[in-house]
């Protein structure tokens, strides 16, 4: 449904030790639209993507996920919830003892309870088709490049066909080529599965290759938000220095 609302948060507050992270974030997420949200390290962009599937609860506020509230749900609920959400960590999180078949499977065993070797095998190359990593499947991770490392997270991330991706700096550590391949594939992602995202970056190539709408983080607040072009042609010092230093 087009403009429908798959994630809404409201004055979403977070302290740690009494230092306060995030002071009153609101963000909608529409179906099928690309949010990416840029600012300095330490300024709470991915606490705010973990209070989303609730890893962390925040102090106040409201995060509504597919229509359902998150502060509300029990363990069996929100295991529920995180099928439909997909979390591509910073650092992909695979299981290195694992080869990629094994990582793959893990998640369809042990999330969605699948036992039909059939059916856990034609997922799987199926997710590995759409990262492009077919040949990869017999490998182990340390056999991997980071970017194919990064290709392997996202397919482990696929499999369960989540409805909404948070990526947490898809493309940090990566080379110039290998980062445009994989914000490509963050918008190849997006037309083959119609999957909402928030993307976390501090590469402005990606932002501006992926994004329909970037929001700027800074002191625990969303300050602006706009188009690649909108922003980077503001007066505003402090956003405009994203734009001149690509961060």
């Amino acid at each position: 449904m087009e403009n429908e609302k798959v994630i809404e948060i409201h004055g979403l507050k977070k302290s740690f030790n009494g230092k306060e992270v995030l002071k009153g974030i609101d963000l909608t997420l529409k179906k099928g639209e690309n949010i990416v949200v840029i600012g300095k390290s330490g300024q709470g962009k991915s606490v705010t993507i973990q209070c989303i599937v609730g890893m962390i609860t925040p102090d106040e506020g409201s995060v509504k996920v597919l229509g359902q509230e998150i502060g509300d749900l029990n363990e069996e609920q929100l295991k529920d919830i995180r099928v439909k959400v997909g979390f591509l960590f910073q650092h992909a999180a695979l299981y290195d003892s694992m080869t990629v078949r094994e990582n793959l499977a893990f998640p369809l065993k042990r999330v969605l309870k699948i036992k039909d070797a059939a059916e856990i095998e034609k997922r799987s190359i199926e997710a590995l088709e759409a990262v492009g990593l077919a040949d990869a499947i017999d490998k182990m991770p340390s056999d991997l490049s980071g970017g194919q490392r990064k290709r392997m997270g996202l397919a482990r991330t696929l499999i369960v066909k989540p409805e909404i991706i948070l990526y947490d700096e898809p493309t940090t550590g990566l080379d110039t080529v290998t980062s445009k391949e994989i914000s490509q594939l963050i918008l190849d992602i997006r037309k083959k599965y119609n999957a909402s995202s928030i993307i976390i970056t501090h590469d402005m190539s990606c932002a501006k290759m992926t994004a329909d709408r970037i929001v700027v983080m800074n002191d625990g607040r969303y300050i602006a938000e706009g188009s690649y072009e909108e922003l980077e042609h503001s007066s505003d010092t402090f956003i405009n220095s994203f734009f001149k230093l690509g961060l």
